[in-house]
């Protein structure tokens, strides 16, 4: 189950660690490369100086600089009362030398410190996702106070202070335009390709890009509330929690070390008492089982695909809170959507318009238009918007005046113009014309809103609005269902009639109409079956309840309101449906990159144990046991690069 989450900024997150125990840096592991390459270098060199003192020192050399990170990761580990496959590594190093195998040892450091260093090279990769995005912060924003521009750090700026964004430069906060229009480009942080007009009350946003025109934006959140750092802070979450299969792997790695190291000392003393009578043989045996044994390319199966996968959805507009709900999402078969606002654009548009006396659409909408202008609801800036787009003239209008829940009128071109429910012509006694109220119900049982419009002297007409659905939507459900969800369901508290005929028009399943919240949860718990894995899609405000009871919340973002960050498991950041299926894709692809992962570390552990009773030789049990720890990691890494389709 999901649990409604505190908010982002209440706690701080431990960084991932290696296989050693050592948290992945955000730079690149400069030591640990040169480490390696004096282990390799005095290797050789005392491999080349032959038996000499000159060749011990050298393999000495060799074993300080290939033996140290991981040495430090054993005694923190000892220190902690935990054992891990660092210390069966420099065990089987030392030993290796106690018998005078100076040079097998070298190479086992070698190839083990070469292991580390790409594991934690390639785990370096992942994590440049987050300072790549931490690098869009401005350090500094121009404010503008008493009429005058200067350069402040962002950590001084408080919600309400104005600053200046000229051509060219990042969005500093998170704020409303309040002077001049431009384009912005958020491809950043939403991931939306296209550049956004924005002009006075838009909302922009931090590390975005300004285009060509210089405004004034009013900061609306804090600099640690923006949606820039709520982002970055749930990265960073994600790649710190751990997958249940990593839990997994965690909780029996040490009593599979102990089991280890108690074999190795079974085949010592089994070797000693009927194989040879060598200590040095037995010996040399027990410490090629403790390589062969070692679990390194288990225990990295999980987290080189994991990290990778939230690093690569959150390039492309998807927040995971979590390795977990990315396990949980890539075995989901139901898929449940909020109407409004998730399914639909939640928000009202011209849907059609009615007219009588033969007038013209276009002059309905410019005359109910330069009447609504006046008006604060939001029906009227709906016809504003059509109007705009289809890029009609308003005219200058006199005598307006606004009644609460009836609607609008006023004079325009010498014609008193009404727009609004019946009640309004009513109580100025104005006849409605014929054929008017008959269209107006017509639109109603359709589940629209539909306003009356009367012209004196011309007619009149009806216009009716409705919630648009989203133009990605059926495509995004047909996705999903070619992705193996087996049901797709709507939940809404709208008219029955209404919501089925949205699920018709994108492909939806089921519809469940009428429901509150609180019905909403008890619908998801029946469609869930007890066994079956359920994602809750809603736009993070009233469906809080039923994104906390699903098995995986998703919340459509809003460019990263509040609500959705905070509730949800998943976020859609650019409120784009197509997402969807991409982050369920991703999820399924993840699980199949961990699945070959564990079959093929468990495979190679037991080939290695199976010929560590036939001869096999340390050398080349280094070389597979790191040579398959190195495989596994690319392995997960390749879902950067991944493209859908592909196996």
């Amino acid at each position: 189950m999901s649990q409604v989450a505190a908010p982002v900024a209440a706690t701080a997150p431990q960084p991932v660690a290696s296989r050693t125990g050592q948290p992945f840096a955000s730079t690149p592991p400069r030591l640990a490369a040169a480490c390696t390459l004096v282990c390799a270098s005095c290797g050789l060199a005392g491999w080349a100086l032959g038996d000499s003192t000159f060749s011990r020192i050298a393999f000495l050399t060799a074993y300080v600089a290939g033996g140290a990170i991981p040495t430090i990761g054993a005694l923190k580990g000892l220190a902690q009362r935990q054992l891990g496959v660092d210390l069966l590594m420099i065990v089987a190093a030392l030993g290796a030398a106690m018998i005078g195998d100076w040079g097998e040892g070298a190479a086992l450091l070698f190839l083990f410190s070469l292991s580390g260093t790409l594991e934690a090279y390639a785990m370096y990769r992942t994590h440049r996702s987050i300072e790549a995005l931490i690098q869009l912060r401005p350090r500094e924003a121009e404010l503008v106070r008493d009429g005058e521009d200067q350069r402040v750090p962002i950590d001084s700026l408080q919600i309400g202070d104005v600053v200046r964004v000229r051509p060219g430069e990042r969005f500093a906060v998170d704020g409303d335009v309040v002077e001049g229009e431009t384009w912005a480009d958020e491809a950043t942080i939403t991931g939306e390709s296209t550049p956004i007009h924005k002009t006075a009350g838009a909302l922009v946003l931090a590390g975005t890009l300004n285009g060509r025109g210089s405004i004034l934006v009013r900061m609306t959140r804090a600099v640690a509330d923006s949606t820039l750092e709520r982002i970055i802070q749930l990265v960073r979450e994600a790649q710190s929690h751990k997958t249940t299969t990593q839990k997994l792997v965690d909780a029996w790695q040490q009593p599979y070390v102990l089991f280890v190291f108690a074999g190795a000392a079974l085949v010592l003393l089994g070797a000693r008492l009927l194989h040879t009578s060598d200590w040095h043989d037995a010996w040399y045996h027990a410490m090629v089982l403790l390589v062969a044994a070692s679990p390194c390319a288990v225990v990295l199966s999980s987290p080189a695909a994991v990290l990778s996968a939230i690093a690569r959805a959150a390039r492309s507009g998807v927040l995971f809170k979590g390795g977990y709900h990315l396990d949980v999402l890539g075995k989901v078969v139901v898929v449940a959507f909020d109407k409004t606002g998730t399914i639909t654009q939640g928000k009202p548009s011209v849907a059609a318009t009615w007219t009588t006396n033969g007038m013209e659409a276009d002059r309905l909408l410019s005359l109910v238009a330069s009447v609504e202008r006046g008006s604060e609801h939001h029906l009227a800036q709906a016809i504003l918007t059509e109007t705009a787009r289809r890029g009609l003239d308003l005219f200058p209008v006199e005598e307006f005046e606004s009644h609460t829940g009836l609607g609008v009128h006023g004079h325009v071109q010498g014609r008193w113009v009404g727009v609004g429910r019946e009640g309004l012509f009513a109580a100025h006694d104005v006849a409605i014309p014929d054929g008017l109220r008959t269209a107006a119900e017509r639109f109603r049982s359709a589940g629209q809103t539909a306003l009356l419009v009367v012209v004196a002297g011309e007619g009149g007409g009806v216009i009716s609005l409705a919630d648009q659905v989203r133009s990605e939507a059926a495509a995004a459900i047909a996705a999903l269902k070619r992705l193996g969800v087996e049901e797709v369901v709507i939940l809404t508290g709208d008219h029955e009639g209404v919501a089925r005929e949205v699920a018709a028009g994108v492909g939806a399943d089921a519809v469940r109409a009428g429901l509150l919240p609180d019905q909403k949860v008890v619908e998801l718990r029946r469609l869930m079956d007890g066994e079956r894995n359920l994602a809750m899609v809603g736009d993070g405000v009233n469906d809080a309840p039923a994104l906390a009871a699903a098995h995986v919340g998703i919340a459509m973002g809003g460019a990263g309101t509040d609500v959705a960050l905070e509730v949800a498991d998943v976020v859609l950041v650019r409120d784009d449906l197509k997402a969807l299926p991409y982050a369920v894709w991703l999820s399924r692809r993840v699980w199949q990159r961990v699945g070959q992962n564990m079959r093929f570390a468990f495979s190679m552990i037991g080939v290695l144990i199976a010929t560590s009773f036939l001869g096999l030789p340390l050398w080349l049990g280094v070389l597979g046991h790191e040579g398959s720890t190195l495989l596994v990691v690319l392995n997960g890494l390749r879902l950067l690069w991944d493209k859908p389709g592909e196996r």
